[in-house]
């Protein structure tokens, strides 16, 4: 795809925000703190740990200033853990009144911006944060940001059919959906899914096997899959509201002392289909091995449901309610396989990260192949019995 230059900064963030809350607190309405520091300081992620750490340090001088005078041996930075999108450091202080503070560091990883939306991501941060979901921002710098540090662990995909935690990530990603963002209240999934739809048909690998890998793929068919679906769901009436977008067990963690649930990581937040979420929190039931018989029974699901639909009374739910959000989420289950396969070939091309994305392309487009008939016939026998087909 040649050369790319970044559309925004962190300093446009920045000023965007500041603005959006000067209107909010002249109309008496803003719950979200003003005052994020911002740093020009870049770091390379392609650094090694030893080179990284000192500029680490540095930046986390330059953003807060109560920590400009300390000396160096005042910090220490471990890796936290290394994403597909980005690489989280734990920075750990010991302030001058003998306190220890902790912070993440996160980075960007290097051509994220094709497939993430940093404007609209830093933006639903503040606002989520205000709501009580994941980490406070702390600050922001020229290719990642700084958060407050959650001591819980991250879930593994069995941890996610555990009935008890079942209930508990349905109960709080039903508050999660109430929670109101600034801005276009348009959903962003066929949006986003064109948008990589465009990015992805106009790729060119160097690497001679990959671009056979590629030649391969029939892109008028893939086109053809995403508008039928598209139709499709256009006639489910699915409720818009702000979705994670990205529910799997990585983006959820679990302080058992507490017994607190936290959903993190908000960078393909959006204002979405309930029924996107729902469905790709279900797909990512087949974990790292992307083992796909571990989807949810119909039985499993209707305990999600129940949880999502009445938190405080779930055995309340009609048997209507809970067929109508079954039928929306595993039709919009399919638009989740369409839309991580063509993210993959974009990261295919553009990702550093030795991961074999073009296998991972076709790994979620011949899910999407093998449960169409399926789903299709389950939508299209609703929408006969509801007068809407």
């Amino acid at each position: 795809m040649g050369a790319t230059k970044k559309i925004w900064t962190a300093m446009d963030v920045a000023a965007s925000q500041a603005k959006q809350s000067n209107n909010n607190n002249n109309n008496n309405n803003s719950t979200v703190d003003d005052s994020i520091p911002y740093s020009p300081r870049s770091i390379d992620t392609a650094l090694s740990f030893p080179v990284m750490v000192p500029r680490v340090i540095e930046l986390c001088k330059d953003l807060f200033g109560k920590w400009v005078k300390l000396d160096d041996s005042c910090f220490s930075v471990k890796t936290v853990s290394g994403g597909i999108t980005n690489l989280l450091l734990k920075v750990s202080v010991k302030e001058e009144n003998g306190d220890e503070v902790a912070v993440t560091v996160r980075l960007y990883g290097p051509n994220t911006e094709y497939v993430i939306n940093r404007q609209r991501e830093l933006l639903a941060i503040k606002y989520l944060s205000a709501a009580g979901f994941g980490a406070k921002l702390l600050g922001v710098f020229g290719n990642g940001m700084v958060q407050s540090f959650i001591n819980a662990r991250t879930l593994t995909p069995s941890d996610m059919r555990k009935p008890k935690l079942v209930a508990e990530i349905a109960k709080q990603l039903h508050r999660f959906h109430e929670v109101e963002i600034p801005g276009s209240k348009e959903p962003q999934l066929w949006v986003d899914i064109f948008k990589f739809f465009e990015k992805a048909s106009a790729l060119r690998f160097e690497n001679i096997d990959k671009q056979k890998i590629y030649e391969a793929i029939s892109f008028k068919e893939v086109h053809r899959e995403v508008t039928q679906l598209k139709e499709l769901t256009g006639l489910l009436n699915a409720p818009v509201v702000f979705a994670h977008n990205d529910l799997l067990s990585g983006n959820l963690m679990l302080n058992d002392e507490h017994d607190k649930l936290y959903f993190i990581d908000f960078e393909y937040g959006s204002y979405n289909y309930r029924g996107f979420d729902i469905g790709n929190h279900f797909n990512e039931y087949a974990g790292y091995d992307c083992d796909y018989s571990l989807y949810p029974s119909k039985d499993e699901q209707y305990h999600f449901f129940r949880h999502y639909l009445l938190p405080e009374k779930p055995y309340e739910v009609s048997e209507n309610d809970l067929e109508a959000l079954y039928v929306e989420t595993n039709t919009f289950m399919l638009a989740s396989h369409l839309y991580w396969a063509l993210w993959a070939l974009i990261q295919a091309r553009m990702s550093p990260i030795d991961f074999d994305y073009l296998g991972y392309f076709f790994l979620r487009y011949n899910e999407y192949q093998r449960q169409k008939k399926m789903c299709f016939s389950l939508a299209q026998s609703h929408l006969s019995r509801s007068g809407t087909a």
